[in-house]
């Protein structure tokens, strides 16, 4: 009999084994991992704590959805629980590894197929392995003249486990989650749901109208377990004619505050459509070493990092967005851009203006539908491959980002960790996005790194602010900061529409 890594929680050896027989009957002997050694890339992982409280008990890797239903027919049988992944690159959140141990992956990467784009109504329709990287190189040898919007991790991420995790890009589609269309779900039941217009047979509108007829469901499939998403229908942005990439730069974080309430008008009246405001230290850590910076100990003084931003000429606080239309229009938005800005005390330039910056270069390709991984560089800053993003969502006001800025950068410095952080302006909203970079080889940091991010959920719970994803090490803990009715709610879902709780029980804090 097999030696395992891990068992699933409350099934013997003797009927996980038999379970893994008929898994190889279903999916072929290669396309079903149990061996521990061949488990490694599915238990690395970048949270602070340790790999075998995420230890997966075994892989499925189906190829089709009739493959995904009998996996989840041979799981219900056996009581066997299943976490599906897409691509499994959720660096910072949990990478491919399960919640909790002895789940076994269900990695859907060998579901790559593009299965549709209409260049016509700019959507797409995909299966779950299909990354950004495949789906650019398509657009591309089809010369059609569409843009992707992706995450910071670029190309080697999809756009389904990305839209489910609701992750976000940074052009005119930016919010992924608004800019999603049509759902195919593998039930637990082993029922195939289409939502919205997908369930009208001979539909053409599946990936043209949203909502459909009653209640939309299409959200309850959303960082949940309550079914496996199958395919996804996308809606593209059509290139516009021109496009302009700007900077605007303040030395202090009251004059950050004051472009965020300027963004937040210009995006409110239509003259912008995206924007970033990043602390130059993430910037920095892009392409240097933390040791180029500051050899200290402790996290690293404001008034270095003031200090080095000087030397660079370059702002504490840096904001970039991109102006899209036809040329006329980039004209007269520009001039409303930059005389809006330089109102708030920032220094404005449009991109063509300043000497060459890579990292500016990367932004405005992330705004424009260029992929590449540039941002990957923060993980050598520290080194030590530890990573938590910590992403709080707060009203797009000058005044909450500085409550924001100050709170978050309190609890690092207490704990030790430098600030490497910025908001992703979503018009009414903003999504502060920070990282706490640690080494996960050094026991003392990933104590640290744990409280760290353990506090500063508590704090900003505790001031009305909560996180709108979070990794696998602290679902259960975000999950409890939206309340009991919440949870008794998603409960009851869960129970009605997986009874055994076989699909990735503990996702995003929900189980039976």
């Amino acid at each position: 009999m097999e030696s395992f890594a891990a068992l699933p929680p409350g099934v013997s050896k003797e009927k996980f084994s038999q379970a893994l027989k008929e898994y190889r009957a279903a999916l072929g002997e290669e396309n079903v991992i149990a061996q521990i050694e061949r488990l490694v890339p599915y238990t690395k992982i970048m949270i602070p704590e340790s790999e075998t409280l995420h230890q997966p008990s075994g892989v499925v890797v189906p190829l089709n959805v009739e493959q995904v239903q009998r996996v989840l027919a041979i799981s219900n049988k056996y009581k066997v629980p299943v976490w599906p992944i897409s691509i499994g690159r959720n660096l910072g959140y949990g990478s491919a590894a399960p919640a909790s141990p002895g789940q076994l992956v269900m990695d859907l990467r060998r579901m790559n197929k593009i299965l549709e784009v209409d260049p016509v109504m700019c959507t797409a329709l995909v299966e779950p392995g299909v990354t950004y990287t495949q789906l650019d190189n398509y657009l591309r040898e089809k010369n059609y003249p569409l843009w992707l919007s992706f995450p910071s991790s670029g190309g080697i991420t999809g756009p389904v486990g990305n839209t489910l995790d609701r992750g976000v890009g940074y052009n005119r589609y930016g919010q992924h989650m608004a800019n999603f269309c049509g759902l195919e779900v593998a039930m637990a039941s082993g029922e195939l749901l289409r939502t919205g217009m997908g369930g009208v047979a001979n539909s053409n509108t599946w990936q043209s109208y949203r909502w459909g007829y009653g209640p939309w469901l299409d959200g309850l499939f959303t960082q949940s377990n309550l079914g496996v998403v199958t395919k996804m229908g996308l809606w593209l942005m059509p290139a516009p004619p021109a496009n302009k990439a700007f900077v605007v730069g303040w030395a202090d974080d009251e004059g950050a505050a004051r472009g965020v309430d300027v963004a937040r008008q210009l995006t409110l009246s239509g003259v912008l459509e995206n924007g970033v405001l990043g602390h130059a230290l993430y910037g920095l850590a892009s392409e240097m070493r933390r040791t180029e910076i500051y050899t200290g100990t402790g996290s690293i003084p404001d008034e270095v990092v003031a200090r080095l931003c000087k030397k660079l000429g370059i702002g504490l606080w840096n904001f970039v967005g991109t102006l899209y239309g036809t040329q006329e229009q980039v004209d007269v938005n520009w001039k409303i851009v930059k005389s809006a800005f330089a109102a708030s005390g920032g220094q404005v330039f449009a991109k063509d203006e300043i000497k060459e910056s890579s990292m500016l270069n990367h932004w405005h390709g992330n705004m424009t539908g260029k992929l590449d991984l540039s941002e990957f560089g923060i993980y050598n800053f520290r080194g030590g491959g530890g990573s938590s993003w910590f992403a709080p969502v707060v009203q797009a006001r000058g005044s909450e980002a500085l409550k924001q800025i100050k709170m978050t950068k309190a609890v690092m410095t207490e704990f030790g960790f430098d600030y490497l952080g910025g908001f992703l302006m979503g018009g009414r909203h903003m999504d502060h996005v920070s990282d706490v970079l640690f080494d996960r080889s050094n026991p003392d940091e990933m104590k640290r790194a744990y409280a760290c991010f353990d506090k500063l959920i508590a704090v900003n719970a505790a001031a009305g602010y909560a996180v709108y994803r979070t990794n696998t090490a602290f679902m259960e803990k975000v999950a409890d900061t939206y309340g009991p009715v919440q949870r008794a709610i998603q409960k009851k879902l869960k129970r009605a529409l997986d009874p055994n709780g076989i699909i990735a029980p503990g996702k995003s804090g929900i189980r039976i």
